[in-house]
């Protein structure tokens, strides 16, 4: 998606059409600006073409729109709307652009890693029927540790925390507990098990938590050892709630 390239060529053509408002159709091009005007219009009208081949373009009320700017005749769109306008329709073009990306890598990462997948998924499963396993409703598997008497954090909440990070096998990953320094952060910018496994902790609380490909990384490598879908498990203890 080019727009800000057309918007910026659109800039150009209507101060050179402004220059000549009375301007008809099928004109010779006699001078340089005659020439720039012509070209102008057809590298906008191909850039066009090219940008929103795959939309209800309307080429007659771009005309209009066009034309009632350059000409400071009546527009149909208040002009003070008309940068909100655009920007929601790049916003959902970008929004539109990421899914299909993302669509196309979860998919490519299926295929490539469907055997730790499919792993993954029977070592969740085996770990429901473990002793002290409760699960949610997502899908997070929790074995409460020890039980504080502080308050709960919220999705808006700070948190200070101790963890330790391993994969089913044992292999660390990341431990605040190994470096001897606890961690603080917000409660909604890590992974979604974590902002869930969070909310369910008071604080003094220890939990250990089995967190499911889907509420970890998904399809994405994380590291030397957090392979696509790979399932985590985390021991964290919730030591205090930021003010």
């Amino acid at each position: 998606m080019r727009i800000e390239k057309i918007l910026s060529i659109m800039l150009v053509a209507t101060l050179v059409v402004s220059c000549n408002k009375n301007g008809a159709q099928n004109k010779e091009l006699k001078t340089a600006s005659d020439s720039l005007s012509y070209a102008i219009g057809m590298d906008v009208a191909r850039n066009v073409a090219l940008s929103f081949k795959d939309d209800n373009f309307d080429h007659d009320l771009f005309y209009q729109g066009y034309r009632g700017v350059a000409d400071s005749s009546d527009v149909k769109i208040d002009p003070t709307l008309v940068q909100g306008i655009i920007q929601t329709y790049m916003q959902k073009k970008q929004q539109e652009q990421y899914e299909k990306q993302q669509a196309e890598a979860i998919k490519k990462a299926e295929e490539q890693y469907a055997d730790e997948k499919a792993a993954g998924e029977k070592l969740m499963a085996e770990n429901i029927s473990k002793e002290g396993v409760q699960t949610t409703e997502s899908g997070l598997q929790y074995i409460v540790l020890k039980e504080g008497e502080g308050d709960k954090p919220t999705a808006s909440d700070r948190v200070k925390v101790h963890y330790h990070g391993t994969l089913f096998d044992g292999t660390v990953f990341d431990s605040s507990v190994d470096r001897g320094e606890p961690t603080t952060f917000g409660v909604g910018q890590v992974i979604r098990g974590w902002t869930e496994g969070l909310q369910l902790m008071t604080v003094g609380s220890k939990y250990k938590f089995f967190i499911p490909q889907e509420l970890a990384y998904g399809h994405q490598q994380r590291g030397e050892h957090i392979k696509p879908f790979t399932p985590l498990v985390f021991e964290v203890e919730l030591i205090e709630i930021v003010k």
